[in-house]
């Protein structure tokens, strides 16, 4: 089984979690917002498939940000 993708941006303070290899620029036609506080962006395909998740980093669990691949 392939490894859970996680990147982050610590300037920004955001980290994504991928549920797919990739997500193409366009890809994500639809948002969601997930938690009162905007906790989470939930990123959507044309065909409703969930792509990924955008969260700050405070809310990512240790062991995720550990793995998560620093971007910017």
């Amino acid at each position: 089984m392939k490894r859970m993708r996680v990147t982050y941006d610590a300037k920004a303070g955001m980290a994504y979690i991928y549920l797919v290899d990739a997500v193409a620029p366009g890809e994500a036609v639809r948002q969601a917002i997930a938690g009162d506080d905007m906790a989470a962006v939930l990123d959507f395909d044309a065909n409703g498939r969930l792509l990924g998740v955008e969260l700050s980093t405070r809310r990512l669990h240790p062991n995720l940000l550990e793995i998560a691949e620093q971007i910017g």
